[in-house]
């Protein structure tokens, strides 16, 4: 072989090598087994009042690990017009809060991210109109609510939430065989309801 020879090879290889080494440089990295995607989906769980529709948010949950989303639970706090539309809500805040901490303590044992949120609003309509403009999301998961229940929303707020939602809207119906009689029995501050 003569020297033009030997460069020509040598730069052939060289090439050859060079040529991998970028392909593999762009190639992403396959996924590690079992490893959870990163969260870039956003869930909107919201709610009004005190109570938590079990149901509900077994179902978020669930969906939410599944698709590698973030739950935003989010509480809808009713301001009278009375007060201006940022005024201090101490005891809302409260029940808010006591209800986020169930909520991040539940999604930490099921893995799935939250980023809680308080919507403020007229109406829940207005502070759930408020809440789907400022989050981006993919899904929306509601507890429509059942007889004297306060852990869900009335027919009229659902049937205008199918309407108006830009995304996908789940809504879980409690379970109609653990209504209880007794409003009272269901009305316990800052607790998850088993509906």
């Amino acid at each position: 072989m003569t020297p033009v020879d030997i460069t020509v090879a040598i730069v052939a290889v060289l090439a050859g090598v060079g040529g991998t080494l970028a392909y593999v440089r762009t190639r992403r990295p396959p996924p590690l087994a079992g490893a959870a995607p990163a969260p870039t989906a956003r869930l909107l769980f919201p709610f009004v009042g005190g109570e938590l529709s079990e149901r509900a948010l077994q179902a978020a949950l669930r969906l939410a690990r599944a698709d590698g989303a973030t739950l935003v639970p989010a509480y809808l706090a009713t301001v009278p017009q009375a007060l201006p539309l940022d005024a201090p809500l101490p005891r809302t805040c409260d029940v808010a809060f006591t209800v986020f901490e169930a909520i991040e303590q539940r999604a930490a044992r099921a893995g799935v991210p939250v980023d809680a949120r308080v919507a403020r609003g007229r109406s829940p309509r207005h502070a759930l109109r408020e809440l789907m403009r400022d989050v981006p999301h993919d899904r929306i998961v509601v507890a429509a609510a059942l007889g004297t229940r306060h852990d869900g929303f009335a027919v009229e707020d659902i049937a205008w939430l199918l309407r108006n939602a830009s995304g996908e809207v789940i809504v879980l119906r409690p379970d109609p065989g653990s209504v209880e009689e007794d409003p009272r029995a269901t009305a316990m501050p800052a607790t998850v309801a088993h509906a």
